[in-house]
């Protein structure tokens, strides 16, 4: 009897799907939360210790994190979930997608908050992320540099430390930032743009 009552509940489990499970959610289903945590805490643990642990370039290697700032942060991630059940959109992404780009983008807002207390600029960040660091060139050559990164908007540091430091996709960081995904695609390309003429024209 037994077994065959651990099938049933196996079998109602297997069956659940994306809708299902967000639906029992919004409804304010604890157990439904529980069973979530369960499935998807060991993906979204990897995504974020991904970048709060082994986060490192040529010439910065940064562990400001610790198990427990991965914990935190994978935590974080099932209290929106719980609070903001409404935004999952089920046509448009799985479930575990959804999850894992609010994984990606806490960690990424947690990092930034952690290497505050380092002595590291956002101009350095961006001068390794976009590869300038690997080219071999004079201190005066980077100082320019630094000097034309930081000519660019704080927004526009944000998407490219964002994008290819951290390496979040444009559709994650529009769900970051509210911003449409085609907004975030062109002032990446323009902010880009700007850096490559000035040090072109250098």
């Amino acid at each position: 009897m037994t077994g065959r009552l651990n099938a049933l509940l196996y079998k109602e489990v297997f069956v659940l799907n994306d809708k299902k499970m967000i639906s029992a959610i919004i409804k304010r289903d604890e157990q439904m939360l529980a069973f979530v945590i369960q499935k998807y805490s060991k993906l979204l643990w990897k995504i974020t210790a991904s970048i709060l642990l082994n986060v490192s370039s040529a010439s910065i290697l940064i562990n400001a994190a610790s198990a427990q700032e991965v914990e935190e942060c994978v935590a974080d991630v099932f209290i929106f979930l719980w609070q903001y059940p409404e935004k999952y959109n089920p046509d448009r992404a799985k479930l575990s997608s959804w999850l894992s780009m609010i994984a990606r983008s806490k960690a990424v807002d947690r990092y930034r908050s952690l290497i505050k207390n380092k002595e590291i600029s956002m101009e350095e960040i961006i001068v390794e992320s976009l590869g300038y660091a690997e080219v071999k060139t004079s201190d005066e050559d980077k100082e320019e540099l630094l000097f034309y990164i930081a000519e660019l908007d704080e927004k526009e540091k944000e998407l490219i430390v964002r994008r290819y430091y951290y390496e979040q996709k444009p559709a994650e960081i529009a769900l970051a930032l509210d911003i449409p995904k085609k907004q975030i695609e062109n002032r990446l390309y323009y902010a880009k743009q700007k850096l490559k003429r000035c040090w072109a024209n250098k």
